[in-house]
Formats: C-alpha cells, sequence, structure tokens
C-alpha cells in the first residue's frame, strides 16, 4: 500500500452507523497477535465525562512515572489526537504504518471493520510497540457490545448515566446502565460517580458481573492546580485518582503535577481573538452536558451577557440540548457543524420554536455575523451543541 494507505483505508470505512459487537474487533486483534495483551487497562464509560476523566488518569500515572497510552474518541481536528503515548499525539506516519497493518487482516462484506472498530484494534498495537505499561481507555458507546470491551481491565468506570444514544442502547435510562455496566469484571473494582436512582441499576449488574463498585464522591482537593473549568469535574477528577492509585502508589506532588498538566480542549475552553470577542468552546451534546455547561454560566456571571452559536447532528436531542441555554444567552446563531448527519440551521430553528435566532451554513459565517457587531464589551461568544461544532472552531482558528 502507499505511504498514506492505511488512514486512507479507515477514512474509506466512514462515516457508518453504529455496529454493536465484539466479533470484528477480536477478529483483527488476533489477525495482529492479540496486542491487547501486552499492557495493564483502566476501561471508561459513561454518558458525560468519560473523556476528561481519561485525561486525567493518564495525565496523573505519566506524572507518577507510569509509561501511558490513552486512547479517546472522537476526535476534534485530527484523527492523530485519539492516540496518545506519554502524553504526545501519535505520529501521522506511525498511525498510517499501523493501520496498514489492520487494512491487512481486515476481513470484507459484514466482516469489515467500522472505522471505530479500526483504530480502536490500530491503538492498541501503537501500545504494545510503544511498550506502555497502562493503557486508559474511553469507551465509544455504552459498555458491553462497544469495540472496546474486547479488552480485560483491571479497573473499570462508568461516570455516571443520562439520556444519550438511547436509539442504540435504550429505550429506557435503566438499559442504558445495564449496557455501560458490561464493562464490569469478576473480582475486579468497579467505580462510579453516578449518585441517583440508576446506581442502583449498576449496583445490580456488579453484583451479578461479580465486580466490587466503589461510589466515589467528588473532590474539590485540586480545583487550584486544575485547568479545566466546571464544578463537573470535580466528580471526574476525584474518580482519575481513585482508579489511577489503583495501577501505582500516588503521591500529593504526582497527583497536583499530573492534574495542572491535563489537556482536554473542548470543554469549557476559552479561546481569545484579538481584536474580537472571546470564543468558549465546549462539547456539550446531550442534555446533562447542557446543564452543566448552564450551570458554569450561572456560577461564572455569564448569564444574558454572552451570545451563543448553537448546532449539531439532527438525530441528536437537540431541543434538551439547547433548553437550559436558550434563556441564558442574548442572542442566538444557529448553524451546522461540518458532518453529513448535522441538522440544517432553518430546520433546526423550527425544532427549538426559535424564529428570533439567525441561521448560517457554517460556523465561519456564524462568527462573521456576530463580530460584525463590534466587540461588545468582551462579551464572550458560546460555541457549543455537538463536539464536531467545537472541531469546527478549533481548525478554524487553528494553531494556538
Amino acid at each position: 500500500m502507499s505511504r498514506r494507505g492505511g488512514l486512507a483505508f479507515l477514512e474509506a470505512l466512514g462515516p457508518q452507523k453504529i455496529r454493536p459487537g465484539l466479533a470484528r474487533t477480536r477478529a483483527l486483534l488476533e489477525g495482529l497477535g492479540s496486542p491487547d495483551r501486552h499492557f495493564r487497562t483502566l476501561l471508561i464509560a459513561g454518558t458525560n465525562g468519560k473523556g476528561s476523566t481519561a485525561a486525567f488518569a493518564s495525565a496523573i500515572l505519566t506524572a507518577a512515572g507510569v509509561r501511558v497510552g490513552l486512547y479517546t474518541s472522537p476526535h476534534l481536528v485530527r484523527v492523530t489526537e485519539r492516540v496518545r503515548v506519554a502524553d504526545e499525539d501519535v505520529p501521522d506516519a506511525l498511525l498510517d504504518e499501523v493501520l496498514s497493518h489492520v487494512s491487512c487482516v481486515a476481513g470484507a462484506g459484514a466482516l469489515a471493520p467500522s472505522y471505530f472498530e479500526a483504530i480502536t484494534v490500530g491503538a492498541f498495537e501503537i501500545f504494545r510497540r510503544a511498550r506502555v505499561s497502562v493503557a486508559v481507555v474511553e469507551v465509544g458507546i455504552g459498555g458491553r457490545l462497544d469495540a472496546t470491551n474486547v479488552l480485560d481491565p483491571e479497573v473499570s468506570i462508568v461516570t455516571n448515566v443520562g439520556s444519550d444514544h438511547l436509539e442504540v442502547l435504550g429505550p429506557s435510562l435503566e438499559a442504558v446502565a445495564r449496557e455501560k455496566a458490561g464493562i464490569f469484571r469478576p473480582g475486579r473494582p468497579a467505580l462510579t460517580a453516578e449518585g441517583g436512582p440508576l446506581l442502583r441499576t449498576l449496583e445490580e449488574e456488579a453484583r451479578r458481573a461479580g465486580a466490587r463498585l466503589i461510589s466515589v464522591p467528588p473532590t474539590a482537593r485540586y480545583a487550584d492546580c486544575c485547568p479545566l473549568d466546571g464544578r463537573h469535574q470535580r466528580a471526574n477528577l476525584a474518580l482519575a485518582v481513585e482508579a489511577a492509585a489503583s495501577f501505582c502508589p500516588l503521591t500529593e506532588e504526582a497527583i497536583r503535577e499530573g492534574v495542572a498538566s491535563v489537556r482536554w480542549p473542548g470543554r469549557l475552553q476559552r479561546v481569545p481573538r484579538d481584536g474580537f470577542r472571546p470564543l468558549l468552546l465546549d462539547g456539550a451534546h446531550n442534555p446533562d452536558g447542557a446543564r452543566s455547561l448552564a450551570a458554569w454560566l450561572d456560577e461564572a456571571n455569564l448569564v444574558g451577557w454572552a451570545d451563543l452559536i448553537f448546532g449539531g447532528l439532527a438525530d441528536k436531542d437537540l431541543e434538551g440540548v439547547f433548553a437550559p441555554l436558550g434563556s441564558r444567552v442574548r442572542k442566538v446563531v444557529l448553524t451546522a457543524p461540518s458532518n453529513p448527519r448535522a441538522e440544517d440551521p432553518g430546520r433546526l430553528a423550527a425544532r427549538l420554536g426559535r424564529p428570533d435566532a439567525r441561521c448560517r451554513p457554517g460556523l465561519a459565517e456564524a462568527l462573521a455575523c456576530l463580530d460584525e457587531e463590534g466587540n461588545q464589551d468582551g462579551a464572550p461568544i458560546i460555541v457549543t451543541g455537538s463536539l464536531f461544532l467545537v472541531g469546527d472552531a478549533l481548525a478554524l482558528l487553528g494553531p494556538a
């Protein structure tokens, strides 16, 4: 294959419908000689916060001297963001080479892997080559039938359970909780920050699996050194510290160094712009995530001051995502992220019952219509509704 054959193979696989099941992933791993057996694993599921929790755990373990691989999804701008070794994104050339090997062992037709399955297996092969000691792995969707669940985690986390992907995991929140609990393992710890009625469902599933479910309360202990904003990060950070301590002894110095070094863009990320209003980028794409963003706006005294650029995928509960935000901002501009599943801005205005909202086809045009109004005393512009829209913003702004 050509030098970029592996990345071309990956792009040819997507976008696809979600294809639950582990058989294709197991076949790929067997074809590569089972790279997943060469490292210890922390596996993280949840409706919200699983990526932040993974980033915290990876940073803390790295600060403690552990060689860590981090696998997350989706990426915001570049696919190489999904795979990190020792807190460095994987180089293009290495990912291309590894995916070329994946393509050589991939099946065809009904056995052909999905985009997510192929890059998941590629990440595990990269971790083997890099000789990582611990892989911190974020579940894609659900847990039980997610490609990442081929792993045998020493510690599992379900951050929380909310209403997202109900069409695949539902129809009820209890069903979603049971799917996420599918990553629990017999005799091993399972951590959660879920504190609502769904905790009982997780407890039932833990007993069924023979796992030891541990409820972890949020902590404000490291708020002074945490670069990620929002009270919801206290729960994610507490889970990360508890999980990391299962893999190696942690000193207070290592925890603080790791927390301070964490990088997880697109989550309450403030982006200054010379001569223009600053942006606040947040990947809230479900109602629970939007409520966390709304709570932060309340705490930051931004209600009635900030403006909103909003857009998302047509198959998402965009009404539920918009609801806690629409009353907290001044002006609303609706747009579409760069994704074939994006909702048309005009249809979105009708769905939201906001005929007053301005509609623009893409993020650049949405920003331009607000920028034309001047600096507005530095009032921030919130960009949210989809991680794909946040990715558009980061790509448009270019390197920091």
